[in-house]
């Protein structure tokens, strides 16, 4: 039977959503090594929305559900209805929507709060012993709800300070090197929180699902 991964987007595009590149990495490593996978959102208003041909934020609303469904061409699920019982992994790729959407903490650092049903599957998973992937900037999302986990964002002083001021512990890596916590089984890699190009995103990609198979 092939294994089953739940990949959680926040969004559609690297400013306010997920990261495009690193989902549809993920997406195309889990289906070249044999598994599965079922993309969920939280039913959830936006933090807020960005030109992405500007960078400037603009007056509107959008939903990270609905938002989200553009990546996943609409088989998506709210996050609201995941189960743990139903998949063998979880798996987070990037973008400033986990910093604003899953967690706020983009705006609060450290002391940010985290979505609930975010924090709910996470601690399931978790609980259940079952593998969790973080690519880019999400495995700050996974400390500030574990906290005492080994984890990398890659080498940015500034945010590995703040992996460790929520209990965690961080370990500089590179293009395509994963670390990997096997006592918590979290998987996590830079990608884009360094300067990569589009094949870079695609290592680090094969190389979480890669090792989380490996412990499947």
């Amino acid at each position: 039977m092939k294994k089953k991964f739940a990949i959680v987007l926040a969004g559609c595009g690297v400013y306010d959503g997920a990261e495009i590149h690193e989902v549809t990495m993920t997406m195309l490593a889990i289906s070249r090594l044999g598994a599965e996978y079922q993309c969920f959102a939280p039913d959830i208003e936006q933090a807020h929305v960005v030109n992405h041909l500007t960078g400037k934020e603009m007056n509107e609303k959008r939903n990270v559900l609905v938002e989200s469904a553009r990546i996943a061409r609409g088989n998506i699920l709210p996050l609201a209805d995941f189960k743990a019982t139903e998949f063998d992994a979880i798996v987070f790729p990037g973008g400033f929507g986990v910093a604003k959407n899953l967690c706020t903490f983009a705006f609060d650092g450290p002391d940010c709060s985290v979505n609930g049903d975010t924090s709910k599957a996470v601690r399931e998973m978790h609980k259940a012993k079952k593998p969790i992937g973080a690519l880019c900037i999400s495995p700050v999302l996974i400390t500030r709800i574990i906290g005492d986990v080994e984890v990398t964002i890659g080498n940015d002083a500034g945010t590995a300070t703040a992996v460790e001021s929520m209990g965690g512990k961080h370990v500089v890596a590179t293009h395509g090197e994963v670390v990997v916590d096997y006592s918590n089984r979290i998987v996590t890699t830079p990608c884009y929180m360094l300067d990569a190009k589009i094949s870079q995103i695609a290592d680090g990609a094969e190389n979480v699902i890669k090792a989380i198979l490996g412990m499947l």
